[in-house]
């Protein structure tokens, strides 16, 4: 019977796969955009921190609860879609968060805060040979995907949470600074600054994918019942969204308590040395050290794995451990090109592509409130994706003046109140009943 093969996890194996996604999110965008805009926020940190928590946080957690109520990932949320769109914008997405902009840059910045404080005259060689390090070590704990739980849930996080919260009591306890100026970016609207600041994680995307790996590796433990798969989906997704919560609280805090510590800072991992420093001495980059390197290898670990598994799928073509192979070389490749060009480069693309990921879980959310699904579907992404492309371009630098009467294309969200309002649209028109789409 297909039920009596089915398992329950132990405690302990639930806690471990909280931990495996926690760890996956808790990466490089995690530890260098959150004191970067704690510092910038001054008094303002509140709404701002408040902002970045929503899409930082929040909107990773209701896209794997939207991924475990569809049944799976980006392909299951995306079935009212035409098969190509969706291919098209998974494979964008998968591209975006793995080989192209978010794997690689996990390798950057744990070399910029895990290496170069200690270098004397770092150069391009020195930054090849670590990413050839760096990402050999994420294609040999990514090989064998059955074994992510143990290899990463069980041994990796814990380590890593006691080396952040070593880090986040000495904060609370013992600020080294005092409270910036409020820069001028978080003076009018430090909320909806704090909003987008969120996107440069690109966890919503993540959340994408991690929900099909998560669904794969309960699998494996032989959870077989769909319902009982959401279940742990659900549970793992609430564990890592409240220790990304304590990261990102404490980070803004560091922050926002720094000046007289630095200055000035140009990103996250300058305040972060800077305030380790103070706090701990020259021990204390070793501890950073350690922190950064954890917490990048292990949401490289997440992005190399997904991304092979959905190409390997994708394809038909090559095994999954040839697909790992093959992101692992391309995310060093890409990483050579320096953290501050790739962050530069990614913006735009980020600000263009971050529209469509939200619209897919809003219309997943509403999936079954709507009479017809292929319409409002197609609609709803169709509205995100074409003001969130005027969102991009104007990020880019292009000159988008035509479209300065659009609510709050100044501030990069455009795209937002013309995608409710397709919402809205979507849910009123089609017939009152319409046949499942296969």
């Amino acid at each position: 019977m297909r039920f009596a093969v089915n398992r329950s996890l132990s405690t302990f194996d639930v806690m471990g796969l909280g931990f495996m996604t926690f760890a996956f999110f808790l990466g490089a965008g995690n530890i260098i955009f959150p004191p970067l805009a704690g510092f910038l926020a001054g008094e303002n940190l509140n709404s701002a921190m408040f902002g970045f928590l929503l899409t930082a946080v929040g909107l990773p957690l209701v896209t794997l609860i939207a991924a475990a109520l569809a049944g799976g990932g980006l392909p299951t949320m995306g079935r009212y879609l035409p098969a190509a769109v969706v291919s098209v914008m998974a494979t964008a997405i998968f591209i975006i968060i793995g080989p192209a902009f978010a794997a690689p840059r996990t390798g950057l910045v744990a070399y910029e805060m895990a290496l170069k404080p200690f270098l004397n005259d770092p150069g391009q060689t020195t930054l090849t040979l670590y990413t050839i390090g760096f990402f050999g070590l994420v294609l040999l704990l990514s090989l064998n995907q059955g074994r992510l739980l143990d290899a990463v849930g069980k041994v990796l996080t814990p380590i890593l949470l006691l080396l952040l919260v070593a880090l986040a009591v000495a904060v609370f306890v013992s600020p080294q600074g005092t409270q910036p100026q409020v820069a001028e970016a978080y003076m009018a609207q430090p909320f909806v600054k704090g909003f987008i600041e969120g996107y440069n994680t690109m966890d919503t995307f993540a959340a994408l994918m991690f929900g099909m790996l998560i669904l794969d590796v309960l699998r494996q433990k032989g959870v077989t019942d769909k319902r009982v798969q959401s279940r742990y989906l659900m549970i793992a997704a609430l564990i890592a969204a409240a220790g990304l919560g304590f990261v990102y609280v404490s980070l803004f805090i560091l922050g926002g308590t720094s000046l007289g510590v630095v200055e000035s800072a140009s990103n996250g991992g300058e305040i972060i040395s800077a305030y380790v420093l103070s706090l701990f001495g020259a021990p204390g980059l070793w501890i950073l050290a350690a922190i950064v390197s954890l917490a990048c290898i292990t949401t490289a670990v997440g992005l190399v794995s997904s991304c092979a598994d959905y190409f390997h799928r994708l394809t038909g073509k090559g095994s999954y451990r040839r697909w790992v192979a093959i992101n692992a070389v391309a995310c060093m490749l890409v990483a050579n090109v320096g953290l501050n060009t790739l962050i530069s480069v990614s913006i735009p693309v980020l600000v263009a592509c971050y529209p469509v990921a939200v619209a897919l879980v809003l219309a997943t959310y509403l999936r079954p409130l709507m009479r017809s699904p292929v319409f409002a579907f197609r609609l709803i992404m169709t509205v995100a994706f074409a003001f969130g492309l005027i969102d991009g371009m104007q990020a880019a630098g292009l000159n988008m003046s035509a479209f300065t009467f659009l609510p709050m294309f100044d501030i990069g969200m455009a795209w937002v109140l013309p995608t409710f309002a397709a919402a809205v649209i979507g849910l009123a028109a089609g017939k009152s009943r319409e046949q499942a789409v296969a």
